[in-house]
């Protein structure tokens, strides 16, 4: 197998476009990933390159197209940026399309086992597979026979892997079609040793770039809402709070990217966590604002926008909110000194 080569920002970012203004509505996200990994789209910038902005501006990009595309086009890298973290990048071959399960419900645990020719078995259901029909291969975590947390590649074109469709109900990211899979001791191959998934410095800093996707569908709704405010002195109102709700939360993005590459073996907990609340607290603001100040009209007759205001509030609730939060402040609490210094 081959490994990814990760091409400059500029010639990416370019196809990228390229490929999100040809796309019609509505958006198939299996489809446009196919085409996006094929045309070299996912040769992003990993984090802590030294191109971390980069990397974040193509989530914010396809968020702005579609969240549900993002979902899965930022799972895909991220599983690229952890498999190059963790010394396994020969793991991915070309073309092939990764999805990151590792949430962790407590009903839903799968059992990693060593294999005794080599290898690692997967048995039990994960949660939360997103995009699981469209990918050819996915990171998912598990527990071995220690108790201790793992990570597994595994492809998803064999036997003793099973699709379990409970039935999505919320409107909201619905084509991102995340199921249940059931691995029924399925081969796999570990990928580092136990706990170095949680551990190591890119797990804070790929939970930024999930930031970045939402980002770019506060800026869709920002957008629209700008569109729509020539003169009404309300929604000129709405546009001023807005605006500032998108710029804050752009410049914690932008701090969170520079903190990452000037200390890559860093997690920058401080700065990634503020880039995530940041966000999301912007993504409530501009859901509310763009709401009242629009009204039903474009929620009723214009199924994109209808469709990213169904999409965001459900995506940013891969943060933990007020847990999140309680998190983030025992940070600044053990501080030596007030982080807020002008």
């Amino acid at each position: 197998m081959s490994s990814r080569i990760f091409s400059p920002p500029g010639s990416s970012a370019s196809r990228l476009d390229g490929l999100l203004a040809a796309a019609s509505w509505p958006i198939d996200p299996g489809r446009e990933l196919r085409a996006l990994v094929d045309a070299g789209c996912d040769s992003l910038p990993l984090p802590g390159s030294g191109g971390t902005l980069d990397r974040w501006r193509a989530f914010a990009r396809v968020g702005a197209a579609d969240l549900a595309l993002a979902k899965v086009f930022e799972g895909h890298t991220d599983a690229l940026a952890i498999l190059a973290e963790l010394g396994a990048s020969p793991l991915a071959p070309r073309g092939s399309r990764w999805g990151v399960w590792c949430a962790e419900p407590p009903r839903n645990r799968v059992a990693i086992a060593i294999r005794p020719g080599g290898g690692v078995t997967l048995h039990g259901v994960k949660a939360w597979c997103s995009g699981a029909a469209c990918l050819t291969h996915a990171l998912v975590s598990g527990w071995d026979g220690e108790g201790r947390p793992c990570l597994a590649a595994v492809s998803l074109r064999q036997a003793g892997v099973t699709l379990v469709d409970a039935g999505w109900k919320a409107a909201g990211m619905g084509a991102a079609a995340t199921v249940n899979v059931r691995f029924d001791r399925t081969p796999a191959i570990a990928v580092g040793a136990p706990n170095a998934y949680v551990d190591r410095p890119g797990f804070l800093h790929g939970g930024a770039g999930v930031a970045a996707c939402w980002f770019g569908g506060v800026t869709r709704i920002a957008q629209r809402l700008r569109a729509g405010a020539p003169s009404d002195p309300h929604r000129l109102a709405h546009l001023g709070a807005v605006d500032i709700a998108v710029a804050q939360a752009r410049a914690m993005l932008r701090d969170a990217a520079d903190a990452i590459d000037a200390r890559p073996a860093d997690r920058c907990a401080l700065a990634t966590a503020r880039a995530r609340l940041a966000t999301e607290a912007a993504a409530e603001e501009v859901l509310r604002r763009a709401g009242r100040a629009l009204g039903a009209g474009p929620l009723c007759h214009e199924a994109a926008f209808a469709q990213a205001v169904a999409d965001l509030p459900l995506f940013i609730r891969q943060s933990h909110a007020e847990r999140d939060q309680a998190a983030h402040g025992a940070i600044v609490a053990g501080l030596a000194e007030p982080p807020w210094a002008l």
